[in-house]
């Protein structure tokens, strides 16, 4: 038999070895320490003015507040004064001016069209002066801010009412044209 499948040779341990000492050393002190805590703490705080600096970077170009196009060639290579000047105020006649919206009503012809509407919607608004005339798009991309809260009941020939938001212009030709046409929408 071999020595492996001995009973005898499993039931006896080997013997380990004696234990040793561990010799007597003064304790250790690391110089750099102090000064990589530091070293962190500085990197961490640059990274979160850099990060800062980046989210105020991208919310200013998000708001079109800022400096004018970068590399349009108006400068002529000046770095400031007169050139960054005149840079900034050809940047400020390119951009138009804010277009301020108004609240128009608008009386759809369909009042059943008018329950698939909620506020918020974006809608295009259609006049058509009768069956056989053609019909306009007056409004493009209208938001609708108001539907009718109660259900509409009884005879619908005169339609239902809603609020969208346009600019000013936009409105004045809703009101024109409601004088005269019936309205239509379709959703965006």
């Amino acid at each position: 038999m071999s020595s492996y499948g001995s009973p005898s040779s499993l039931s006896t341990p080997p013997s380990a070895p004696p234990p040793g000492g561990v010799p007597p050393f003064p304790p250790l002190r690391v110089r750099a320490g102090s000064g990589h805590r530091l070293r962190r703490a500085v990197w961490r705080q640059r990274r979160a003015m850099a990060a800062g600096l980046a989210l105020t970077a991208a919310a200013l170009a998000a708001s079109g507040i800022g400096g004018g196009e970068a590399g349009s060639g108006d400068g002529g290579g000046q770095g400031g004064g007169r050139g960054a000047a005149e840079a900034a105020g050809a940047a400020s006649r390119h951009t138009p001016p804010p277009v301020r919206l108004v609240s128009a009503p608008v009386r759809i012809a369909d009042a059943e069209t008018v329950r698939l509407l909620r506020p918020g919607d974006r809608v295009d608004v259609i006049a058509s002066e009768g069956a056989g005339a053609g019909s306009r798009v007056l409004a493009k991309g209208a938001r609708v801010t108001r539907v009718p809260t109660a259900p509409v009941e009884g005879p619908t020939e005169n339609g239902a009412l809603i609020v969208v938001s346009v600019p000013r212009a936009t409105a004045a030709t809703l009101a024109g044209a409601g004088i005269s046409a019936g309205f239509a929408v379709i959703l965006c």
